[in-house]
């Protein structure tokens, strides 16, 4: 379960089975959990799942993957290729 990115008490990552699945980012802080679909023709995320999560947690999780959008995707890539 590769984790890409900590910030803000977020961790992000993706599970290693996934390669055959669209690109998408699991986050969990606390007893907060979400993953989100990212559309990397339009740069859009979109919201697959979310557990304990208030609109303005759900808001947080959003900027921060769009501010680290590249970066999720490239580490996606990356690491389905080597696989």
């Amino acid at each position: 379960m590769p984790t890409v990115l900590f910030i803000s008490g977020w961790r992000l990552f993706f599970y290693s089975n996934e390669g055959s699945e669209p690109i998408h980012i699991h986050a969990e802080k606390a007893e907060m959990e979400c993953n989100y679909w990212l559309n990397v023709d339009e740069i859009g995320i979109q919201e697959a799942f979310s557990y304990n999560m208030t609109s303005s947690e759900k808001r947080a999780i959003k900027k921060i993957i769009y501010q680290h959008f590249d970066m999720i995707v490239n580490t996606w890539n990356n690491y389905f290729q080597h696989k």
